[in-house]
């Protein structure tokens, strides 16, 4: 029963992270399984791929719906990550455990500790720029490449990862490039479930738990993020992220103390 709980908890917050800034669900799923239950590192990150599956199809309708993605130069990029993905996630149930665990918390503190201190501020209309068609396409298989192998690898970052993308170096204003690392996340975050499960197995009712609370929470939170401004989004999800991850260290480290 204990175990079912922290299943649900760890997808409901992981929708919030998936809605609201498009965090992928393996910042947020691994550490808590591995951290507080033991799991597998490989296979969390497997159940939080799945998860990320159908949360992030749903933030993407409405993001859609505000008119926030672009599916037309975000499509590049997505087949680059996809591809990239599944071909790294089989390469990573050779990586140790303990390294794929720790990772994954480290990545959660950092991203915490960046939308913290130095938020994206773009907005629609400012810091856009303009890149060759050519040019765009290039960028988009080359960045998209490589955030997909890292995706693979330690199944985390990959959401966010995008959007520092989309919006540092394509110049996206920062819902337009939510919304569109969210669609290109929902194709990636299949490509890597599919390794991930077909080679390593799965925790069924794991996987049923944090797919259907991760549901949930990021239409919710999608709908409120496409509502309140920039730098509201920022703070409240810097924070989210860097509590989360304090907590999680504390319990890897004096946890076994209490």
């Amino acid at each position: 029963m204990v175990n079912i709980i922290v299943y649900i908890i760890s997808g409901l917050l992981a929708g919030i992270g998936i809605g609201l800034v498009g965090l992928s669900a393996a910042s947020i799923i691994p550490p808590i399984l591995i951290v507080i239950l033991g799991l597998n590192a490989y296979e969390a990150i497997g159940i939080a791929l799945s998860a990320d599956v159908l949360a992030s199809g749903v933030s993407t309708l409405t993001y859609l719906k505000n008119k926030n993605v672009d599916i037309k130069n975000g499509t590049v990029m997505m087949i680059a990550t996809v591809v990239s993905t599944y071909i790294a996630s089989y390469f990573a149930k050779f990586i140790p455990n303990h390294v794929l665990g720790g990772f994954s918390v480290v990545a959660t503190l950092f991203l915490g500790i960046k939308l913290t201190v130095k938020p994206i501020n773009t907005t629609k209309g400012t810091n856009t720029k303009h890149f060759g068609k050519k040019k765009q396409i290039i960028l988009s298989i080359i960045w998209g490449t490589l955030i997909g192998i890292i995706c693979g690898i330690i199944g985390a970052g990959g959401g966010v990862m995008t959007l520092l993308v989309l919006t540092s170096i394509l110049g996206y204003d920062l819902k337009t490039a939510v919304g569109t690392s969210i669609f290109i996340m929902t194709f990636n975050a299949l490509s890597g479930a599919i390794a991930h499960i077909i080679h390593g197995g799965t925790n069924v009712i794991a996987l049923i738990c944090c797919v259907i609370a991760a549901l949930i929470t990021s239409r919710m939170s999608a709908k409120f993020a496409n509502k309140v401004n920039n730098k509201t989004l920022n703070k409240i999800t810097g924070i989210f992220l860097l509590t989360f991850s304090v907590i999680l260290i504390f319990i890897k480290f004096f946890g076994h103390t209490i």
